[in-house]
């Protein structure tokens, strides 16, 4: 019997019948419970004749007569069933023929053995219902093939492709090492807000919200940055958050409008001694789940690249890329409007330049110009004032910041600075966003007045660091869309 072949509204209709059925038999089609001694990767390793109670979900099932095989399959490893009429006793035997589908989770006790062909299998004496499938899985249990249909139903697309499985298992023990490798260097994990009276912490549009039991209107945080570093105001030394961030923007390959990020705060470091510990961090646990600091990856043109993440990893200003790319000398060209001329006499067109300050037009002129040339990874340091609203100074040159990105494979991957700690600086700079923001740019930076005297009790010297974790698994996984290592991504409603 072959529990695949029928279309799905009649088999569901089949498999309606055959609940009905086990009803009248006086089995429970839904289970509470069931104590099994070993998953089927344990079971797997274990001697022939060992005794085992194993369960999971049914994901092929043919019938032979007086012998039938199945093969059952948990999260990590798949095995074969065998059912045998003289094992199992008539009565049950019959019963199983009648009422199993494809999809159905059981719980099998039985023997490990191995068949005459040598495939290792377990022989069942005794079998459990534990959930009844009442829809078949699709294609025969191959999986979805349409792309949208896969982030819809993202249970059937890991049922069916051991890919997915394998990758989002890759994302979970990620963050596991992560988590591991910040505590193990001084850095203590806590929480911030989601809701906040204030977006800051980014160049970002928010999401808002109205909180009724308050009467007010909140943000859903764009970065956890603030909190974070007001705890180092109050006293925490190294402290880090995965956080799930959220930002009322456009939707890309390459970006969401929810995401997670890391953010870390280091105090006494500078954005040198970050770039040092990024190198080390991320080649570290590259190394450890992968096995190799080379990969593959695919670029913008969908072309697989080679990647090297043995450091050291090149370092160059963003001014000096800007120029070596476009031209275009920025310092030398102090207003959006000149700057905005420069740009479209080199011939660079650049969307909706007119609503744009000079910060975010330079950072538009480097999205166009020089990151998608960047392969390997790449710390691009330096960046103007401008652009950088939280960052400190360059004490030798006071129009640049002390702040760096690593851009791998075209792809921002991790922002950071030597923090501002000056309080006077930072209401400054937040009142050039504020008024870049009356002008219509809505991505500028809110006021955040409550910071501001936070930073007033005395901030000590440290250099913060964020990193968007779907991009960097993408690159690690081979994906071309972030969608592809978020397991349930946001989608429009189909009604």
């Amino acid at each position: 019997m072959d529990n695949n072949h029928a279309k799905p509204p009649e088999e569901k209709q089949d498999r309606l019948k055959k609940l009905e059925l086990m009803k009248e038999f006086g089995m429970m089609p839904y289970a509470d419970r069931y104590e099994r001694t070993h998953t089927i990767a344990e079971a797997r390793e274990l001697p022939l004749e060992t005794p085992v109670k194993v369960a999971g979900r049914i994901v092929l099932f043919r019938d032979m007569g007086k012998l039938a095989f199945a093969r059952m399959a948990d999260l990590d490893a798949n095995i074969q069933i065998v059912f045998r009429l003289d094992e199992l006793g008539e009565a049950d035997y019959k019963k199983l023929q009648k009422i199993i589908s494809v999809g159905d989770f059981l719980g099998i006790e039985g023997t490990i053995f191995a068949t005459q062909k040598g495939e290792l299998s377990v022989l069942a004496k005794q079998f459990t219902f534990l959930s009844k499938a009442i829809m078949p899985l699709p294609e025969k249990w191959h999986g979805l093939k349409d792309q949208e249909g896969r982030y819809r139903k993202r249970y059937l697309d890991l049922i069916g492709n051991e890919e997915t499985k394998e990758r989002f298992k890759f994302r979970s023990a990620f963050i596991a090492e992560l988590r591991k490798f910040y505590w193990e260097n001084g850095f203590v994990e806590i929480d911030t807000p989601v809701l906040t009276n204030a977006a800051s912490g980014a160049l970002a549009r928010p999401f808002k919200t109205h909180l009724n039991a308050l009467d007010i209107d909140v943000y859903l945080r764009i970065a956890p940055e603030i909190y974070l570093k007001e705890a180092i105001v109050g006293g925490f030394d190294r402290v880090f958050e995965v956080a799930r961030v959220f930002r009322n923007e456009g939707t890309d390959a390459s970006h969401l409008q929810d995401f997670t990020m890391v953010e870390h705060y280091a105090s006494y470091w500078n954005f040198e001694k970050n770039i040092e510990f990024t190198e080390k961090m991320l080649s570290a646990l590259v190394q450890k789940l992968k096995g190799s600091l080379t990969f593959k990856a695919y670029n913008r043109n969908d072309e697989l690249v080679e990647i090297d993440l043995t450091p050291p990893w090149r370092r160059v200003s963003f001014r000096e890329l800007l120029e070596e790319d476009s031209g275009i000398d920025i310092e030398n060209y102090p207003t959006a409007d000149d700057l905005k001329k420069a740009i479209a006499e080199n011939g660079i067109v650049i969307e909706d330049i007119d609503t744009l300050g000079r910060g975010n037009m330079i950072d538009a002129l480097y999205k166009k110009v020089s990151r998608p040339k960047l392969v390997n990874p790449t710390f691009l340091m330096n960046h103007p004032v401008d652009i950088s609203p939280l960052a400190r100074k360059n004490e030798s040159d006071p129009r640049i910041t002390d702040r760096f990105q690593l851009v791998i494979n075209g792809w921002e991957i991790v922002n950071a600075y030597s923090e501002l700690i000056d309080p006077v600086d930072q209401a400054e700079r937040f009142e050039r966003q504020a008024a870049f923001r009356e002008a219509g740019d809505e991505e500028a930076m809110v006021k955040d007045d409550e910071y501001v005297e936070a930073m007033e009790y005395g901030m000590p010297p440290m250099s913060g660091w964020g990193m968007g974790v779907e991009r960097l698994l993408a690159l690690l996984t081979e994906q071309t869309n972030l969608r592809d290592v978020v397991l349930f991504p946001l989608l429009r409603p189909k009604e």
